[in-house]
């Protein structure tokens, strides 16, 4: 596997980081996750946007600029032996003494790797997955996609070891979103979908379930959820660049409606995956 670290392409085993970097000592830096179909980067100057505005929120200067990242990111991609992968790309603070304040003068240090794009299969689309939920006790900087993640593996922790997919978290009475995912409520054959905030990250699936909604007519409304809407929910979703559009069809052990994938679950699931190979395999 070819990765990119600082400037070079080098095999997986040859790149190293030194363990003064800033985002090994404070975990202080940014990422992205770009999905890529067919070796295409899905909405990649989306996410070069997002990833701007995490490198603005942490007040770190950007090392590229567009047309770099671009480039960089189609090499990257076309150095791989599998077509359909999941891209991380990570810029941190770079190496410097251990001191809290930003040091000075520090190239940040930017590292890039690709692995094979897993999404769910059928079958686990048709069954649907469990879920818990939980208080979001995170920071109030959760629009910074930042490489500090402690918080949502505890939080995602919290479903694993009951043998769930995901954590629903609740901040204050309110959905924010999951562990690992955004969170889409139906209630009434309308879709609800909490608005973006500093309280939560808004995936690139998330955008494309809003967008595929409104040119498909269906109802759909982006406004705060309370806890109780969540409680009395005909349908739950999880959505995510692996995930897709997946059912949660159970919640703290009660059922989500019916305790099946419901209906606008399969419709939503049908438009995406025609998406899928009109636009992002096109």
């Amino acid at each position: 596997m070819s990765v990119y670290l600082n400037g070079q392409f080098l095999p997986l085993a040859e790149a190293k980081v030194s363990v003064l970097d800033r985002g090994f000592i404070f975990g202080d830096g940014v990422y992205e996750l770009v999905p890529v179909y067919s070796k295409k980067p899905f909405r990649l100057d989306e996410h070069l946007r997002r990833l701007q505005g995490s490198l603005d929120g942490i007040r770190l200067a950007n090392p590229h600029a567009t047309d770099e990242w671009r480039e960089l990111i189609l090499r990257l991609i076309d150095l791989q032996d599998f077509a359909d992968q999941s891209l991380y790309l990570q810029v941190t603070r770079g190496v410097a003494s251990r001191d809290h304040a930003f040091p000075k003068g520090v190239p940040p240090t930017v590292f890039m790797f690709a692995q094979p794009l897993v999404t769910a299969t059928p079958a686990q689309k048709a069954a649907g997955v469990c879920a818990v939920s939980a208080v979001d006790n995170r920071w109030l900087r959760c629009n910074i996609k930042a490489i500090s993640l402690l918080a949502n593996i505890l939080l995602r922790q919290q479903a694993v070891d009951v043998d769930c997919a995901e954590t629903v978290m609740l901040r204050d009475g309110f959905l924010t979103e999951g562990a690992a995912s955004n969170i889409f409520v139906v209630k009434d054959g309308v879709l609800r979908a909490p608005p973006p905030s500093n309280l939560m990250l808004t995936g690139v699936t998330y955008d494309v379930v809003l967008e595929l909604a409104a040119a498909n007519g269906i109802p759909h409304e982006v406004r705060a959820i309370t806890e109780a809407e969540v409680r009395v929910a005909d349908e739950l979703w999880m959505t995510s660049s692996t995930k897709e559009i997946m059912a949660i069809v159970k919640l703290d052990g009660a059922p989500v409606g019916a305790g099946v994938p419901g209906p606008l679950a399969q419709r939503m699931d049908g438009l995406y995956q025609t998406f899928k190979q009109q636009v992002m395999r096109a």
